[in-house]
């Protein structure tokens, strides 16, 4: 069947690009999407009274200077329209905003060029934009910049995220009061007369439906027409995204709303906030992402294209039809390869391959910087059986390479940087990682790979589920979980026993506050007992603890005596990422190395005390990685 070419209406208050398969309607200059016409569907986006509340870019914002994660919420509206190109295959359009001194109060100061493209024979259309920040403006912070589809909601009532995360979902309405009782923080409501009484004690909050990442390349809607219309947010590449691989955000939620996420605080906290101060010019793309529509009888048959069309996607990453010079195409980028072990003489006498290992570029910084960075770009892969690893695509530009391997503790950074030119080519020779040890294990508990998901997930409280998790592999997604602590611990905290006791039943999750009242909470203290038959000389033992997270919290350390003051070490207050309360099971990695004098230990039995005490909310708390400790 002949693919019909593209064409492009324009009218005085908007366009309309159509492939014969899709149609898409912007308004004219801002940029918004107010209509997507599909099958038999002549709008899948929710009819508002204003346009633009349906399908638009946005952004949150905040003047230099600024603490936390909010500011100003900023729609991304265009006051210029341009045809870039129009032609059988493409057409591609601009809708930009160009900031000037007289807005110095009201808007970003960032000049952004909004593009959408249609190509002939796509059921789909992309989108891109370009943030440019000139040197001589003023500072500001970027808190969040996005996509956002609002569709019918009457119409699309089934959200897909993944392949076990998959269901029906309530109506905006149900959130509403009334129908709703707002919990803990406002994104979660328990559904007390949902329109449809399925829902009815159900909880529903947006951060159940998160994801990492490098796992959620495509969530989205299914229609409850006939036939079905799939619609599909597509993420074909991370490169432009903050916070690495393991960064988690948003996907689908209530309303029905399906986001491209591209800068958030979200499971970080302020670090990932991105700060400009006067001065510093800056350019960046972020997209192009797809939008993907398919039409069936089946649910199922509708995800599995879906997939197989993001597969598609990333594959012909990067896209060459982008007319923009700020997105370069595949010949003008670059590769890396190379091969990268582990030294770790307490193990194994020889270098072993690091497999699996996360192994990426990233602008310069620190080890593990690249978990709060954003104003750059990334690139990253997994390591193979061998360690082995290919990056392909690469930008032009001075990058660190990064890699953190499970099982593992620590981050490895090349202390070289690494610079990639167009089209180069560049093999890096066999790399070490030698991760932090100084003696032999005496005991560990948990296992190194930056999440807290093998401890202890307790059940909910039946009062606040989500039926999707029950007995599922992220039952961690389920509310209110750091209630349960005191619930399973009512008159003492957690004890842990070396050699008695399993992670996976006895370390709860998160070491959370202990709620009194509610208003009041306390500090808790967990013990760790263990038994030492001699005391090694020599040097001092070491106790490594790597977390998985931590929101507004302070670690203290005591050995073999509960009210030590000063304790033997303590973090200070640290950590924002409040991923106790947004469902997470991982936030930002921290590491951490306590040494323990020899005199301090007893041979038999031993107790360390490990106090989380910052406790005036529910949400202050620390999941744990993993803890070792090793002798001399």
């Amino acid at each position: 069947m002949q693919q019909q070419n593209v064409q492009l209406q324009v009218f005085d208050q908007q366009v309309v690009m159509d492939n014969g398969i899709i149609s898409v309607t912007i308004s004219k200059p801002q940029g918004m999407v107010t209509a997507i016409g599909y099958s038999n569907m002549e709008n899948i986006l929710e009819p508002t009274s204003r346009e633009s509340n349906s399908g638009y870019w946005d952004l949150n914002w905040s003047p230099a200077g600024s603490s936390g994660t909010r500011g100003t919420f900023q729609l991304i509206q265009g006051s210029d329209f341009r045809v870039v190109t129009e032609t059988d295959d493409q057409i591609e359009l601009s809708f930009s905003m160009t900031w000037d001194v007289s807005s110095e109060t009201k808007l970003v100061p960032l000049n952004i060029d909004k593009r959408f493209v249609l190509l002939r024979g796509c059921s789909g259309f992309y989108s891109y934009a370009i943030y440019e920040h000139l040197q001589e403006w003023p500072g500001f912070n970027l808190n969040e910049a996005r996509i956002v589809f609002r569709l019918q909601k009457d119409k699309f009532n089934y959200m897909v995220v993944a392949d076990n995360r998959q269901r029906f979902m309530p109506l905006p309405e149900d959130r509403m009061e009334g129908r709703g009782q707002p919990l803990d923080y406002p994104e979660a409501v328990l559904l007390v007369d949902p329109v449809e009484p399925e829902f009815k004690g159900e909880v529903d909050d947006k951060y159940q439906y998160s994801g990492d990442n490098d796992e959620v390349k495509v969530h989205g809607w299914i229609s409850n027409v006939s036939p079905s219309i799939g619609f599909w947010q597509i993420m074909p590449s991370n490169e432009f995204r903050t916070g690495g691989p393991s960064k988690q955000d948003l996907t689908s939620h209530v309303g029905p709303y399906t986001l491209a996420m591209f800068v958030s605080a979200h499971y970080g906290g302020e670090d990932l906030v991105l700060k400009f101060e006067q001065g510093e010019p800056w350019k960046k793309v972020f997209g192009p992402v797809f939008m993907y529509l398919n039409s069936g009888d089946d649910r199922s048959t509708l995800w599995e294209d879906a997939k197989n069309q993001a597969t598609k996607e990333a594959d012909s990453w990067p896209y060459g039809f982008p007319e923009s010079e700020d997105f370069p195409t595949w010949d003008l980028r670059g590769a890396l390869e190379g091969k990268l072990l582990v030294r770790d003489r307490w193990e194994n006498d020889d270098d072993m391959e690091a497999k699996g290992a996360y192994i990426g570029l990233a602008p310069p910084g620190a080890a593990g910087s690249w978990q709060t960075e954003g104003k750059g770009y990334q690139f990253w892969t997994r390591t193979d059986e061998g360690g082995n690893f290919s990056i392909n695509n690469i930008r032009s530009g001075i990058y660190n390479l990064y890699a953190w391997i499970p099982g593992y503790i620590g981050d490895y950074m090349l202390e070289e940087s690494i610079s990639i030119a167009p089209g180069s080519y560049i093999y890096v020779d066999e790399l070490v990682y030698e991760p932090p040890r100084d003696g032999p294990m005496i005991w560990e508990i948990g296992f190194p790979d930056r999440s807290a998901q093998e401890f202890y997930v307790p059940d909910p409280n039946p009062k606040y589920i989500n039926k999707l998790y029950i007995n599922h592999p992220q039952r961690f997604r389920q509310y209110g979980l750091w209630e349960r602590y005191a619930e399973l611990y009512p008159d003492n905290d957690l004890v842990y026993t070396i050699g008695e006791s399993d992670f996976a039943k006895d370390w709860f999750f998160a070491h959370v506050t202990r709620k009194i009242d509610e208003k009041t909470y306390r500090a808790t203290t967990w013990q760790i007992r263990f038994k030492l038959d001699e005391i090694k000389s020599g040097g001092n033992y070491k106790l490594r603890i790597a977390i998985a997270s931590a929101n507004q919290a302070e670690l203290q350390i005591r050995v073999n005596d509960a009210a030590q003051n000063p304790p033997l070490f303590t973090t200070g207050l640290f950590g924002k990422d409040n991923a106790i309360a947004r469902h997470g099971i991982h936030g930002l990695q921290h590491l951490f190395t306590v040494e323990l004098h020899p005199d301090s230990l007893l041979q038999g039995p031993n107790t360390l005390y490990f106090t989380q005490a910052n406790a005036t909310t529910p949400f202050q708390g620390i999941m744990y990685d993993y803890i070792r400790l090793e002798a001399p």
